[in-house]
C-alpha cells in the first residue's frame, strides 16, 4: 500500500510523526487509528488493520502521540486529556487534506481516548475500540510500586510489557479523574467493541461496561484467545476482517465507475504478510477474500491457493451457466453443485511430449425432476460456460510495471 509520512502540530505545538496509508485504488473513506498506551504507530495489529482497510479503499492515519516514537515533546509531561487533544489535532490535519475521518479506531487506552474524542469529530460516523478500558484510570493498576513514587516525586519509571516508560504525576491524576460514561452515552455514532476474554491487562468487564453505556447501533465481538496487544497474526487478521466488514454498513463506500474495458472492475491483490504468502484479494469495496499457500509450502494456510481460485472460478461459472439454461427452459432443476480438482499431467501422458498439461476434473451433481435427455443437455451446456472456454483456448496476459 502506498504510504505518506508527514508531521502535524499536536496539542502542545510539538510536531507529531504520522503515517498515512493510502489505498492503491480509489480513496473511499478515511480512518484515524489511536494505538495502545506507550505503543507506537507501527505495532503489528495496527499494521494489519491498516492493510486490510486500505484494501477496502479506506485510508488510515496512524501517528505517535506526544513524546512517543518519532514525535516531539516529553511523554512524562503528557496526560490522558493531552492524548485526546492530539487525536483532535490529527482529525483536523486530515480535514485540512480533505480527508476528514469517518471511522475512528482505538486500541487500549487509545480506545478510551477515541471514545472521549468522538463527539468532537463531526465527520466521524463509526467508532471501534479494541481492548479499551471503560475507566481510563484502570491503566494505573499496571504501574505497581512505581505509582507511590510518582505521586510522591512527581515522576517515575514503570515497566509496561518489558518497556521502561517515565510517567508524570499529571498523567496519573488526569487519567484517574477521567470518566467516559457520559461521552459514550451521547456519542451518537455506531460502535463496535472488540475485546479478548483472556485479556490480562484490561479485563473484558470493561468491554461489557462500554457496550452497556452505548446506545444503538452497537456491536460486541470477542477476540477469543488474543492477548492485549493482539500480537498473533491470526488474531490481528480476524480483528481486521471484522472491522472492515462491520464498517461497510456505516460508511459510504461507493466506488467510481469501473475503468473502460473492465466491466467487472479491477481485482486487486495486495501482499498482507511480507514474511509469508498471505494476500488480500479485493474486487471492489464489497468483496474480499484471502489467498495463501499451505504451511508445507511456507504459507499459513489462511486462504485459497492460486490454483484453488482458478478451480473456484470454473466451478462457479459452471453452476451459474447450468442454472441460467435450466431457468430459461423452465426445467425443474432443484440444486446444482460442482466439485473441481486440479492436477498436472506428466509430459508423457499429455501427448505433447514437451510440457505438463494442467487438468481440471469436474464432477457435477444435478438434483430435481429431470429426465435423462435434460440431464445430458445440461452436461453439454456445462462445457459452454465462459470460464471453461477461456481455460481451453487460453488467454493473453499483458503486464505493466508501475
Amino acid at each position: 500500500m502506498p504510504t505518506e509520512r508527514f508531521t502535524f502540530p499536536g496539542h502542545g505545538g510539538h510536531d507529531l510523526a504520522a503515517r498515512l496509508d493510502l489505498p492503491e485504488g480509489p480513496h473511499l473513506a478515511t480512518a484515524l487509528f489511536a494505538h495502545c498506551f506507550t505503543c507506537g504507530k507501527d505495532i503489528a495489529a495496527a499494521r494489519r488493520i491498516a492493510a486490510r482497510l486500505t484494501a477496502e479503499g479506506i485510508a488510515v492515519l496512524r501517528f505517535d502521540f506526544t513524546g512517543l516514537g518519532h514525535s516531539g515533546g516529553e511523554f512524562r509531561n503528557t496526560s490522558f486529556t493531552s492524548n485526546v487533544g492530539d487525536l483532535l489535532c490529527a482529525a483536523e490535519a486530515l480535514a485540512g487534506r480533505e480527508m476528514a475521518p469517518s471511522l475512528l479506531i482505538g486500541h487500549s487506552l487509545g480506545g478510551a481516548a477515541i471514545l472521549k474524542a468522538a463527539r468532537d469529530v463531526p465527520s466521524a460516523r463509526a467508532v471501534v475500540t479494541i481492548g479499551a478500558p471503560f475507566d481510563p484510570g484502570h491503566v494505573t493498576h499496571n504501574f505497581g510500586d512505581a505509582l507511590e513514587a510518582i505521586r510522591r516525586d512527581g515522576t517515575g519509571e514503570v515497566d509496561l510489557g518489558g518497556r521502561r516508560v517515565r510517567i508524570g504525576r499529571e498523567f496519573v491524576e488526569d487519567v484517574e479523574g477521567a470518566a467516559l460514561a457520559d461521552d459514550i452515552r451521547h456519542m451518537d455514532r455506531a460502535l463496535l467493541v472488540l475485546h479478548a476474554p483472556r485479556d490480562a491487562v484490561v479485563g473484558i468487564d470493561n468491554a461489557t461496561q462500554i457496550f452497556t453505556a452505548a446506545k444503538h447501533p452497537k456491536s460486541f465481538v470477542t477476540l477469543d484467545d488474543a492477548d492485549h496487544l493482539v500480537s498473533s497474526g491470526e488474531d490481528a487478521e480476524y480483528a481486521a476482517a471484522i472491522i472492515a466488514s462491520w464498517a461497510q454498513r456505516y460508511l459510504d463506500l461507493r466506488p467510481p465507475a469501473p475503468p473502460p474495458g473492465a466491466p467487472e472492475g479491477v481485482t486487486r491483490v495486495t501482499e498482507a504478510d511480507p514474511d509469508g504468502f498471505l494476500q488480500d484479494v479485493m474486487a471492489g469495496p464489497r468483496h474480499h477474500v484471502l489467498a495463501d499457500e499451505p504451511e508445507s509450502y511456507g504459507g499459513t494456510d489462511r486462504g485459497l491457493t492460486p490454483y484453488q481460485f482458478l478451480a473456484a472460478g470454473l466451478g462457479a461459472c459452471t453452476s451459474m451457466t447450468v442454472r441460467m439454461y435450466a431457468r430459461r427452459k423452465g426445467w425443474r432443476l432443484g440444486h446444482v453443485s460442482v466439485d473441481v480438482r486440479h492436477d498436472r499431467v506428466h509430459a508423457q501422458d499429455a501427448g505433447n511430449g514437451q510440457r505438463p498439461l494442467d487438468t481440471f476434473r469436474r464432477t457435477i451433481r444435478l438434483e430435481g425432476d429431470l429426465d435423462e435427455e435434460q440431464r445430458g443437455r445440461l452436461l453439454e451446456i456445462a462445457d459452454k460456460c465462459p470460464v471453461h472456454r477461456t481455460l481451453e483456448r487460453g488467454a493473453k496476459v499483458v503486464t505493466e510495471l508501475v
